[in-house]
């Protein structure tokens, strides 16, 4: 299924990518725990994936023709497509489900039913669910309901069916939201020792149904999960005149009520209740119907207990890059040469002690950083709030519109507000995604400037497991540019032709992708002329055409085209055209892989970026986003490296090929093993001590 002549289909791709994330989940030399991370993993991203690609995709087969212009060529194929897909993934998923249960039994860890209770554990399930669950649900009888039962996105339900054996007329039907919310969704139930018996919440009113409907006169209860997706956009029209926030929050509001773009229920389910769900949530065939097992919202396995766990192996413990170990001026060292952390081999923790001397150094005038995505609880905010009270002017360019994280970050513009820091909103009709923040400092008459620009958010919880670049710099033509773009971020009346301004960073929405153009060009020339051409690129996403375009005239030639893609990967690898096919793989392992990096041959001196900017059309022209040069020598030589160690992954590395059949990486008998992220870890760690 082709979107165009030219490029994979981008759902068809990413649905791969995902298939890449089961692989994990179905690999038996993971551990158990990973494993049954990696099925969250999985879940979590296929309901993101419903939310928005497939309700966007459902729009535009509503638009019909209008929505051709610009967007996919045939949705209701790609639709069609996605839904075979992710029934045969749905399969693929039970299968490893049941590997793993089976892997956990081995080791006397059991999910037990509310059918498979000792007596201890039967009221001890009876009592959990009078002490803590009964005041936390109330049953919709839905048959009462006169509208649609509006069921949340998110969540999940116990479908009943309730009747009375002793009289056919008594006959309901009801809907339990289970309140993982507020409470676990997996109890540890009272066991024999050495064993690990453990129940779903679910499980524990499936078990208490009679609790809840005996009184009313039934005496037999079925129970059957469901869950609904909805779609998840937010459609912001972001004028002069608009009111963002009250947009924002309305735009939330609707999401809880959005149009289902999906329907995920127990196989087992009553035929009857399932029939009269559908027609009273108004789907139909055409809408993504999905049978499954009996649990659902397996991104809650993302957080299965570890304590039943004897032998989880801790992953390696992230280090204080060496230049920056406390106690230490930060500020100085960055005066003597640049600095990178590399995420999350390198701790986070010397991005927050900047901050913090930020915060505390008589000489600092003001900080300016950017927001995308932070933590629940935020050192970063802790740090610039501390800032505000010792007299520095503190800016933050906050990103309301982060999808999934809108109402996180209302939240942070009222905490900072409060505190009286100063919230921009960036752009009208754009997204703020550039990774960047700004010191100012004032020392004798001399002021002095220093930035650090990164890959991923500023974020030290997500630091711990994502893969990111962040580069600390003093260099002057750096900070002009990262200087223009606040300038642009803090204007009453935003606007683009600011970042002309910018000669070292490209830019988006005005010239990163010609500046990328350039340099294939650049590759392609010294190719022509008989010289060495190399191009590496790494990204979450490589989606856009002109790019990819670019791309296939470099393996025309003969360019020597390396492509590290986490994510999708619309670029055919090989062609009849193509004098060298495009070496391209992906890395799905412990650690998310998020960093975006750019390497261009360039007659042996190599032009080095990092970006948090992917190669697709929203990140191109419909975002504010910063890549930024490396141009200390030895920086550069490190991120080469680290890009040539992932080529080299013979472990976890697949091969992303026409067919998208992630096959992985083979090795011969003699060939070293390379799992990419442990050798990466080995790399910085032996280089830096």
């Amino acid at each position: 299924m082709k979107s165009s002549k030219r490029t994979i289909a981008r759902d068809i791709s990413w649905l791969s990518f995902n298939a890449r994330v089961l692989q994990e989940a179905k690999d038996p030399a993971n551990y158990i725990y990973d494993r049954l991370r990696f099925l969250g993993i999985f879940s979590n991203n296929l309901d993101e994936f419903f939310r928005v690609r497939v309700a966007t995709l459902s729009r535009m087969v509503r638009l019909g023709k209008a929505a051709r212009v610009h967007l996919e060529q045939n949705p209701q194929k790609i639709l069609s497509e996605i839904q075979q897909i992710a029934i045969y993934q749905q399969t693929v998923f039970d299968e490893a489900f049941a590997e793993v249960i089976a892997e956990m039994q081995k080791k006397n860890i059991f999910i037990k039913t509310e059918r498979q209770l000792s007596k201890e554990q039967k009221e001890f399930v009876t009592s959990y669910f009078n002490d803590k669950v009964r005041t936390q649900i109330i049953p919709l009888m839905i048959e009462s309901i006169p509208d649609s039962p509006l069921l949340r996105d998110k969540s999940i339900y116990l479908a009943c069916v309730l009747g009375n054996t002793n009289n056919p007329m008594l006959h309901r039907y009801a809907m339990i939201e289970i309140p993982t919310k507020v409470l676990p969704r997996f109890v540890i139930l009272p066991s024999e020792e050495g064993v690990h018996d453990i129940i779903l919440l679910e499980d524990i009113i499936r078990f208490n149904l009679p609790n809840l409907f005996a009184p009313f006169g039934f005496n037999r209860f079925l129970g059957h999960i469901i869950k609904v997706t909805r779609d998840a956009e937010l459609e912001i029209d972001n004028d002069e005149n608009t009111n963002i926030i009250a947009e924002l929050e309305e735009g939330l509001k609707n999401r809880k009520k959005g149009r289902a773009t999906r329907f995920v229920f127990d196989r087992n389910i009553d035929a009857n209740i399932l029939d009269y769900l559908i027609k009273r949530l108004d789907l139909s065939k055409k809408d993504n119907l999905i049978p499954g097992g009996r649990i659902h919202n397996f991104k809650d396995f993302m957080d299965f207990p570890t304590s039943v766990f004897d032998d989880i192996q801790p992953r390696p413990k992230p280090f204080v890059h060496p230049e920056l170990k406390q106690p230490c001026r930060i500020m100085e060292v960055m005066e003597k040469k640049d600095v990178m952390l590399n995420f999350p081999y390198h701790s986070f923790d010397p991005i927050i002690d900047l901050l913090r001397e930020a915060a505390i150094d008589p000489f600092v005038e003001s900080i300016k950083i950017t927001a995308y995505r932070l933590a629940r609880e935020s050192k970063i905010v802790n740090a610039l709030v501390n800032a505000v009270r010792n007299g520095k002017t503190v800016t933050v360019a906050l990103e309301l519109r982060a999808r999934f994280d809108e109402e996180n970050n209302l939240y942070w513009k009222e905490k900072l507000e409060e505190e009286g820091v100063k919230v921009v909103l960036g752009v009208p009709n754009m997204k703020v995604h550039a990774k960047l923040c700004i010191i100012k400092k004032k020392e004798f008459r001399r002021t002095k400037q220093y930035a650090f620009l990164s890959t991923g958010n500023f974020n030290e919880s997500t630091a711990k497991v994502y893969g990111d670049h962040c580069l600390l710099t003093t260099n002057k033509k750096i900070i002009m540019d990262v200087n223009h773009i606040f300038s642009l971020l803090e204007s009453d009346k935003p606007d683009l032709s600011i970042l002309a301004k910018c000669k070292t960073l490209p830019v988006s929405p005005t010239n990163m992708r010609d500046y990328f153009i350039q340099y294939i060009d650049n590759e392609i020339n010294a190719h022509k002329n008989k010289k060495e051409a190399q191009i590496t690129v790494k990204l979450n996403s490589l989606v856009d055409e002109p790019l990819i375009a670019k791309l296939y005239e470099a393996a025309k030639v003969g360019v020597d085209v390396r492509l590290i893609i986490r994510s999708n990967c619309c670029a055919y690898t090989e062609q009849k055209a193509f004098k060298k096919p495009i070496q391209a793989i992906s890395i799905v392992d412990a650690y998310l892989e998020h960093a975006r990096v750019f390497v261009f041959h360039n007659g042996g001196d190599p032009k080095v970026y990092i970006s948090s900017a992917d190669w697709m059309v929203r990140n191109l022209d419909h975002r504010v986003e910063a890549a930024c040069p490396i141009l200390d020598n030895d920086i550069k030589e490190e991120l080469i490296n680290i890009l040539n160690i992932q080529l080299s992954g013979n472990v976890k590395a697949r091969i992303l090929d026409n067919e998208q059949k992630n096959i992985y990486v083979q090795r011969d008998e003699n060939d070293e093993i390379v799992r990419a992220q442990e050798k990466i870890y080995e790399y910085l760690y032996n280089k830096q001590h």
